[in-house]
């Protein structure tokens, strides 16, 4: 399973990013760790480039809604939408189901655990 995990917008603090992308790889996938301020374009050709079969997206910024949005607005503009896209950071609970509903698989908060995390993407995420 390949997973890119990613830093979109201009949020510069990526230690969980880090600690997802370490406990996904010693899970045993195979973890593409894009770095800090990415774009959602350098998120989405990143992820098709390495023929991803999901996208975890970290944000603490505030600007959830529009990164996780043009995200996926443009994996579906490259055909790209069987990548799934999960992610978590700073996300009020309110701005989860508006999320989910423009196709974010899963969202983690603050409290979530690597167990839980790797568990869900190995339950929910197919290895292409």
């Amino acid at each position: 399973m390949r997973i890119v995990v990613a830093k979109p917008g201009l949020d510069g603090h990526d230690r969980g990013a880090k600690v997802i992308a370490r406990a996904l790889r010693d899970a045993g996938m195979e973890v593409i760790y894009t770095g800090l301020h990415q774009t959602p374009e350098q998120i989405v050709e990143a992820s098709i480039q390495e023929d991803a079969d999901a996208v975890g997206l970290s944000v603490l910024s505030g600007a959830h809604m529009t990164l996780f949005a043009k995200t996926i607005e443009l994996l579906k503009e490259r055909d790209a939408s069987d990548i799934v896209v999960f992610g978590g950071g700073i996300i009020p609970e309110d701005d989860i189901p508006q999320l989910t509903e423009m196709g974010v698989a899963k969202v983690f908060t603050p409290g979530a655990t690597t167990t839980e995390i790797v568990e869900w993407v190995n339950a929910n995420v197919s290895a292409s």
